[in-house]
């Protein structure tokens, strides 16, 4: 997922695919810098000094592009806030690697043990990666699986033993796992006397009728939260539900968002002209929204927090344009306009190591921030003002900003001497 040989083709395509590193950096920036802060400034009350100087509407339409919804994740159609894609296409783009990795481990001779080896060995390193940075704030480790990496790992070794087989068996197994979490969703009813609003379900996030048994905290997979989160020792005694409303269970459906990067991986890795590969994707992604819509209006609603099957085709159909959007750019259009893989080398630079751009984000972030602002910060204040870091003014997105330039220059760094933090 995130090391150098998963994107290095094989035999078949040798030049590498400027597009997937882009793709995957562009995701870990955005993370790394907390979507620079513009979700925190749109915070500050309507009277503060800042929206003097900017438009108070227009970036609250801006900041609702990094924000998860309460609950329904679509609007206006096909619109989605830009922030609910963030995970679906972090864990796309782990399927569009697998074949590349998968491909490389064959042609260096890895015998099949020992590529499941690994890929078990990265998929239990991945759980406990996300439960270590759930645990940052807590007295004694925090049992809890819905972190991005989390869910990768407990889903990627399923995704591994699928990558051999042939596409009709992994078509199959993608619409077994849709079904199949279906079914498993609507064999529960919340009771009509539910008590809703003790688990945090506001009226926004309670369904009736027919698409009543996908409500926040009142669905078969938080029942099954309720189970399986309370074998474990808790930092805050008895598990009683996410706030968020986010589901361990959630990587069953990721799976499939994961081989939707997967079919996307083995097309671009085939011998198809670029251009028909590029069309390919964009019809693929029409499908899969077109799949997306009719399922949110008669099976189950679009819920990126519960990962519904509806969720997984309409994102999918997001994730996949822009997977298209940037292999149209940086290696169609990049292959005459050499300008634009110098524009792709700051997102590669991060996406040859996402997975330590990732962890310095969710990591060093504060102090990265708290120390860049000691340092630097009267400088700032010389050049442009006290408003460059004030709080009530543009403090907000100065520090994700230079934290984000500090974890940059350490990727690069990384970059320039070679080295390629694998997991």
């Amino acid at each position: 997922m995130n090391s150098r040989d998963d994107l290095t083709p094989s035999d078949k395509q040798p030049q590498r695919l400027v597009s997937l590193d882009a793709y995957r950096g562009f995701i870990m920036v955005m993370l790394a810098a907390s979507g620079f802060g513009v979700a925190r400034l749109a915070r500050l009350p309507e009277d503060a000094p800042v929206w003097l100087v900017l438009d108070y509407p227009i970036w609250q339409r801006i900041a609702f592009q990094f924000n998860h919804p309460e609950w329904i994740s679509q609007f206006n159609l096909v619109g989605v806030s830009f922030w609910d894609l963030i995970q679906p296409a972090f864990m796309f783009m782990v399927g569009v690697a697998m074949p590349y990795s998968y491909a490389r481990r064959q042609s260096i001779g890895h015998s099949g043990i020992r590529q499941l080896v690994h890929a078990a060995w990265r998929a239990v390193l991945l759980v406990l990666l996300g439960v270590f940075l759930q645990s940052q704030r807590a007295d004694q480790t925090n049992w809890i699986f819905t972190n991005v990496l989390s869910q990768i790992g407990l889903g990627y070794l399923f995704l591994y033993i699928l990558m051999p087989r042939k596409l009709p068996v992994q078509g199959f197994a993608f619409v077994a796992i849709l079904v199949g979490y279906w079914v498993y969703f609507e064999t529960y009813t919340p009771p009509a006397d539910y008590d809703y609003a003790a688990v945090s379900a506001t009226e926004e996030a309670v369904f009736e009728g027919g698409f009543n048994s996908w409500s926040k905290n009142a669905n078969a997979g938080y029942q099954f939260d309720l189970w399986f989160l309370n074998l474990f020792p808790r930092p805050d005694g008895e598990y009683r539900f996410n706030t968020g409303g986010y589901l361990t269970l959630n990587f069953v459906p990721s799976i499939a968002t994961m081989l939707l990067g997967a079919f996307c991986g083995q097309l671009l890795r085939g011998d198809r002209k670029p251009w028909d590969k590029f069309a390919l994707l964009l019809m693929g992604g029409a499908t899969c929204m077109l799949l997306g819509l009719v399922a949110g209006w008669f099976t189950c609603p679009i819920v990126k927090k519960i990962w519904t099957p509806s969720w997984v085709l309409f994102s999918g159909a997001w994730v996949i344009w822009m997977l298209a959007a940037f292999y149209l750019v940086f290696d169609l259009w990049g292959q005459k306009l050499r300008v634009l893989r110098w524009l792709a080398f700051p997102l590669v630079v991060v996406g040859m190591n996402s997975i330590v751009m990732y962890l310095m984000g969710q990591l060093m972030r504060p102090w990265t921030t708290r120390t860049c602002l000691t340092h630097f910060g009267s400088l700032l204040e010389a050049a442009y003002g006290p408003a460059a870091t004030a709080d009530d003014m543009y403090g907000r997105l100065t520090g994700p900003t230079l934290a984000f330039v500090v974890f940059w220059l350490i990727a690069f760094w990384l970059y320039r001497k070679k080295l390629f933090v694998r997991v």
